[in-house]
């Protein structure tokens, strides 16, 4: 069987990037003052935070269902099945969208509802990538991203609490007292769900406190203190040299995890938080040789 990867732009591959992964991703859309633009296609990083400063009234939205079936009609001229694999069900409706118009596809089609976002989702793609090449079916992968899908935590820190009051998920008056008292959030995601994890004054205070739930995390659910079996990224909000020395701060701290990747955050996310955030993500890795056992491959 030979299997097709999808995902979309909230996983942070670019269309640059996309051939060179083997991960064909659809655009995200993003309604700014009434017209449409497409991620990374006539919206870039850049364009997409002038905006944001500029006051700009900035929504999100999904690909059309005319957009998700022309890509997946093409592939299917080519390939025999395609394990589509969209962001957080939680946090869009696009995974259900999927869901629904794969109905329609006699199973050709497997939607993979594994509640993961930006640089998670985009290991989940690169996992699926692999999964394929190792004789895996869309069905069977699908089983395994949706299986493994807790495996994974992002860490966020804010530079500013603006975007949150202005989406509506915290107060004027608990943002104001907030940037009063120079409050630097640290969020969590996890599952389908952007949650408060802790609050510190200084971006010396919150690497601190992404470090330790990371730490915390190999501890009590990956049981791999070193972290040599987890993928670690470092992602941002236009904060790219913090970023980049956080990922140092990181390598030397865990050594024996080679390659920390580091990459802008999706526009989906930094829609909501604006610029100048650090996050931290840890994915476990899969273990391919012990899931063809378990498949009898």
């Amino acid at each position: 069987m030979k299997t097709a990867v999808v995902t979309d732009s909230n996983s942070g591959i670019t269309q640059a990037q996309s051939g060179e992964l083997g991960v064909y991703v659809l655009p995200m859309p993003f309604m700014i003052h009434g017209e449409t633009y497409e991620e990374d296609i006539s919206l870039t990083q850049e364009q997409f935070y002038t905006r944001l400063d500029e006051g700009a009234e900035i929504s999100t939205s999904q690909p059309s269902p005319e957009t998700v079936m022309g890509l997946w009609d093409r592939l299917l001229q080519e390939y025999d099945e395609i394990v589509h694999i969209p962001m957080s069900s939680g946090l869009s409706g696009s995974c259900q969208t999927a869901m629904m118009l794969a109905e329609d596809y006699d199973g050709k089609v497997s939607v993979v509802n594994n509640q993961r976002i930006s640089i998670t989702q985009r290991q989940s793609a690169l996992d699926a990538v692999e999964l394929a090449a190792a004789g895996f079916s869309a069905a069977q992968i699908k089983e395994i991203l949706e299986r493994t899908k807790m495996d994974s935590s992002i860490y966020i820190t804010l530079d500013t609490l603006k975007y949150l009051k202005k989406g509506g998920r915290i107060t004027p008056a608990a943002a104001a007292l907030g940037t009063l008292l120079k409050i630097k959030p640290v969020l969590q995601i996890q599952g389908d769900k952007l949650d408060s994890f802790s609050k510190v004054r200084t971006m010396k205070q919150a690497r601190a406190a992404m470090i330790g739930a990371v730490e915390n995390d190999l501890k009590t659910r990956f049981d791999n203190l070193d972290a040599s079996n987890v993928w670690i990224a470092v992602a941002h909000t236009m904060n790219y040299e913090a970023a980049q020395d956080f990922a140092q701060q990181l390598q030397e701290l865990f050594p024996k995890n080679v390659g920390i990747y580091v990459a802008p955050l999706s526009l989906s996310v930094a829609c909501h938080i604006g610029p100048g955030s650090l996050a931290i993500a840890c994915t476990k890795k899969l273990d391919i040789e012990a899931e063809r056992k378990n498949y009898g491959l």
